[in-house]
């Protein structure tokens, strides 16, 4: 068991990086957005690459950041029914649905997804709309975010048995008391403090 722990804890590890990592496309979304509209405003020019790019941007973030999410217990939870049940009859719950709705779900996605992603690279299918973009690799985000839930999947369930052999506290804790938008903030902050003390560090090194 020590072993799996050690397992799920470098997955846990790894989904938090890229959680972080993946909300920065938000950002991206949405600087193209306001550059397409500006452009297109000011200039009278625009291109269905910028409109198909902000939908790619958008799908990135919605099926890389299920692993995330489910990491950070954010996912849908019928609360209202589970709360009734003692702790130990939840967590066999949480067992049941991974082993046989996550996981079938994952296997399933990934099995039909991966034809169409393998149709169109090797095709080189691309969009339909003038100036549009290639379509496989927006295609392919849907077996990569399938795979990094399941992946994550396979952390909880870890971390549930473990739970159950009294080995690690409740993994269905929230394990975060701030919304995500505030922890960007924060690090957004963090950040720009982080350069302004670059900065006057560089000023007083010159003088």
């Amino acid at each position: 068991m020590p072993a799996l722990l050690a397992l799920s804890r470098r997955i846990d590890r790894f989904s938090e990086w890229a959680g972080r990592w993946i909300a920065w496309l938000v950002l991206a979304a949405v600087l193209i957005s306001a550059g397409n509209a500006v452009v297109r405003k000011a200039f009278n020019a625009s291109s269905n690459a910028f409109l198909e790019i902000q939908w790619y941007l958008f799908s990135a973030v919605f099926l890389l950041a299920a692993g995330y999410t489910l990491l950070r217990q954010d996912h849908v939870r019928i609360d209202v029914v589970l709360s009734r049940f003692s702790k130990r009859v939840q967590i066999w719950i949480d067992i049941f649905g991974i082993c046989f709705f996550l996981f079938p779900f994952v296997v399933a996605v990934i099995y039909l997804a991966w034809p169409i992603v393998a149709r169109a690279y090797i095709s080189g299918e691309m969009s339909g709309n003038a100036g549009g973009l290639i379509r496989w690799p927006v295609f392919a985000l849907l077996p990569l975010g399938m795979v990094m839930l399941g992946v994550q999947g396979v952390s909880e369930l870890i971390k549930r048995i473990a739970f159950l052999r009294g080995l690690i506290e409740d993994p269905t804790r929230r394990q975060q008391a701030k919304t995500a938008e505030e922890e960007l903030a924060e690090y957004l902050a963090k950040q720009q403090q982080s350069n302004a003390a670059g900065v006057t560090a560089g000023k007083s090194a010159r003088d």
